[in-house]
């Protein structure tokens, strides 16, 4: 018989006789065939972790514990949410995957956008990364196509290694493309990030980074009821499992024990793009949980000003706050070099003076004052 979508009536029957505490409603992807949706995941098992099935079955065993730890946690605020910090949002817009199992590259591109916004201190800076060029020449490099998916490790690392460009040099489209296809001076755009943390399996540490670093990675288990999730926690009912999914948690509840993810389905699908997952539900916060350590850029800063100095007794150790910017470290190669570019800045900041600087991965390199 031909594959009719998923019967909406008999999920949400399914969460009322549980007390799920979500809602289900039909979308464009719960009318799609199995086979249609389990191309909207793409976060496949590193063979070490063993199978899809045995992860899931780990995070049955481990979901209690990991609740427990989660509520049991101290020191980060009771709720945060990236979408409304001090009033302010450091996500980027939801985007649509697409017949395509990319999800990794957009969960991790998505991390490294909010992650850079949080270390500007500029909600506002008008960044896109390329989903395309992270899994169509990063993850292509690796053997990875729509159809076979990828995992956030080896994502992450490219983009600390090597690096991400922009959208605009390499668009994305929802099927497999060639890294042939960026731009010509793809080598001139590129961004990389300066570490990747691992808070796996610790929500203290997830939450800790959250309020104060970023957002994170996390992947997990889905099942067929997933794909209608509406509004509420999502919580596991009813329903065969479909595959693995990697999405950007940017936030978390305590009052409503869960996690706030943004997906990767397009701002129709849920809540308006987004959900929550209750603590340890189908392994979000135990399987690839991880955190972009700092971005390191390159290229000319905005004029601005010089609003802090920071020095240690460490040899050419020092770093300059800037306006609209955050904290840079000043260029180290020797100490003419260092002390020159020091007491510019220094003066800029006892004048009030307007800079601009020349950075290179994150190191003040030229400096002009007027």
């Amino acid at each position: 018989m031909p594959d009719e979508g998923l019967n909406i009536r008999q999920i949400q029957s399914a969460i009322d006789r549980q007390g799920g505490g979500w809602v289900a409603a039909e979308n464009n992807i719960t009318r799609l065939t199995d086979e249609q949706r389990a191309r909207l995941l793409g976060a496949v098992p590193d063979p070490s972790e063993g199978t899809l099935e045995e992860i899931a079955a780990r995070a049955a065993s481990q979901k209690a514990m990991i609740s427990a730890a989660a509520l049991d946690s101290a020191g980060a605020p009771a709720s945060f949410d990236w979408r409304n910090s001090g009033g302010r949002n450091y996500t980027t817009s939801v985007k649509n995957q697409g017949g395509c199992g990319s999800c990794v590259a957009f969960g991790c591109s998505a991390v490294i956008e909010t992650t850079f916004k949080v270390q500007r201190g500029n909600p506002a800076m008008a960044i896109d990364f390329s989903e395309a060029h992270l899994f169509f020449c990063h993850g292509r490099a690796a053997g990875r196509n729509c159809g076979n998916g990828w995992l956030p490790d080896p994502a992450l690392a490219a983009c600390r290694d090597v690096g991400i460009v922009d959208e605009a040099c390499y668009p994305y489209v929802g099927s497999d493309q060639n890294c042939s296809n960026r731009c010509a001076d793809w080598q001139n755009r590129l961004t990389r990030i300066r570490a990747i943390t691992n808070p796996n399996g610790n929500p203290a540490a997830m939450k800790t980074w959250l309020s104060t670093r970023g957002s994170l990675t996390g992947c997990f288990t889905v099942y067929n009821d997933f794909f209608a999730y509406r509004s509420g926690v999502y919580r596991h009912t009813s329903g065969a499992l479909a595959g693995g999914h990697c999405v950007e948690i940017i936030g978390y509840d305590d009052a409503q024990q869960c996690w706030i993810c943004k997906n990767s389905w397009g701002a129709a699908w849920g809540d308006q793009g987004f959900f929550r997952i209750a603590y340890g539900e189908c392994g979000i916060d135990t399987w690839h949980v991880r955190g972009v350590d700092g971005i390191l850029e390159t290229g000319w800063l905005a004029n601005g000003r010089v609003l802090g100095l920071w020095s240690n007794d460490s040899d050419r150790n020092a770093y300059a706050y800037l306006e609209n910017i955050g904290w840079r470290r000043i260029a180290y190669d020797n100490d003419n070099i260092f002390v020159n570019m020091l007491t510019q800045l220094a003066a800029a900041r006892l004048g009030n003076r307007q800079v601009g600087a020349f950075q290179d991965n994150g190191v003040i390199k030229q400096v002009y004052v007027w």
